[in-house]
């Protein structure tokens, strides 16, 4: 892995835990060295790279270069699955709701790590692309998606099925 990846996959991290670069580095490292790892600008010695992987909750093999990483099928895909959440949320973040639910739907639909997580984004995403849709009929499938969605994983939201149910009601009265 090169430097620009390893930077993007750090800065990635730390922006989906909603954390600021102040907040990362603490007092081991400063603010502008990891500013420079997240641009690709340097390289971190495996010391830092492991001081990064537990303050961002990440398997340490995460952010190891790829000559080091370890080969554990299954901590490979869990690793996967945490980029596909990053994806996910950021797409929903930018209002991208139909990437958000392209990188969702497969987390969901295999009982991933992330479960819960593309479950809820799912919901939100299906809840406004049917808001925005200007066909009642696409509008209401997107808003029966939305309900089903809603009301699975951790994080079921009552105030979205509510929503979704609303405006399926309102659509199925302009056809």
């Amino acid at each position: 892995m090169d430097s620009a990846e390893l930077g993007k996959r750090i800065k990635e991290a730390r922006l989906a835990r909603k954390m600021t670069q102040s907040d990362v580095v603490g007092d081991f490292i400063t603010r502008n060295m990891l500013s420079q790892i997240e641009s690709g600008n340097a390289t971190p010695s495996v010391k830092t790279l492991t001081y990064l992987a537990k303050v961002l909750q990440l398997p340490v093999n995460y952010l190891l270069p790829d000559e080091l990483e370890v080969a554990d099928e299954s901590e490979n895909s869990a690793i996967k699955e945490i980029d596909d959440l990053t994806r996910m949320k950021n797409a929903f973040k930018r209002g991208d709701y139909k990437t958000a639910i392209e990188n969702a739907l497969p987390q969901a639909e295999s009982g991933s790590i992330v479960y819960d997580e593309a479950c809820a984004v799912l919901a939100m995403s299906y809840l406004e692309l049917a808001k925005a849709s200007k066909d009642p009929r696409e509008g209401m499938d997107l808003a029966e998606k939305a309900v089903k969605f809603s009301e699975l994983g951790i994080f079921a939201k009552r105030e979205v099925k509510a929503s979704a149910v609303l405006l399926y009601d309102k659509l199925s009265e302009k056809l």
